[in-house]
């Protein structure tokens, strides 16, 4: 039997999606890096610990959206989403490292923002692929773009940030996938073109969430714990803490 050629696991071999794909992995395993290391995450863990998490955080949303579309996942295929995210995890560690007093919430969340999006469209993408309803379609992606936080949050002992007051990221999630589905299946255009604006919704839509303190709506609750509840700042107030000159 033939060994498979180094050529197979090129850059080129990937196509569009297999980048937006790339993207979404190595954006999301920064974070899942950076999330790691944060006060109310981190537990004492090691320097390979932190990796695994960032791997669960890069590949464990696109993971499940494979292996829930009857598919090898991406990275058993192609060894370059398991580089890009080892080289994600050690950058958000450098920087965590040297700047991590300055590398707050303000910066950390305007990345989540840039990064929710791109699951959000190669999963609707993957599921289409595969012959599944726009329904099915658009719960991948939201599968496939909150699952890797799932992970992490379940392995730091936290509740899942799906279910918590947390911006919109299931909603956002949501409307980016139909919004690429509409661009793409409805309206017959290419896939750069719908990804670039199902992008820019997705990021910017997420970014006025952060900054104006938008929340999903929540079911009645005792008075008691509502009045216990602190609103967290909002983006632009994380951000000022951030830049502040220092005294």
């Amino acid at each position: 039997m033939t060994p498979p050629l180094l050529s197979q696991f090129g850059f080129f071999t990937l196509g569009t999606i297999g980048y937006i794909d790339l993207i979404a992995a190595t954006t999301n395993a920064f974070n899942g890096a950076l999330l790691a290391r944060k006060p109310n995450y981190y537990k004492h863990f090691t320097t390979i610990g932190v990796i695994i998490l960032a791997y669960a955080g890069g590949i464990g949303g696109g993971v499940i959206r494979d292996v829930l579309i009857n598919k090898v996942p991406s990275p058993l295929i192609n060894p370059w989403y398991l580089i890009a995210c080892l080289l994600a995890a050690w950058l958000a560690l450098v920087i965590e490292y040297n700047i991590g007093q300055r590398f707050k919430d303000g910066l950390f969340a305007f990345m989540t923002a840039f990064s929710l999006p791109w699951y959000a469209i190669v999963g609707a993408q993957a599921a289409v692929d595969a012959h599944l309803g726009y329904a099915a379609a658009v719960l991948i992606g939201v599968i496939a773009t909150t699952g890797g936080r799932w992970i992490i949050d379940s392995a730091c002992n936290l509740v899942p940030h799906q279910l918590v007051q947390s911006r919109f990221f299931v909603v956002t999630a949501a409307l980016t996938a139909i919004l690429y589905l509409i661009m793409r299946e409805a309206m017959g255009l290419s896939v750069i073109v719908s990804t670039i604006v199902a992008f820019i919704f997705g990021f910017g839509f997420r970014l006025l969430a952060q900054a104006l303190n938008w929340e999903q709506w929540e079911p009645w609750e005792p008075p008691s714990l509502k009045t216990a509840e602190q609103k967290p700042d909002t983006l632009g107030e994380s951000l000022r803490t951030e830049f502040r000159p220092r005294s």
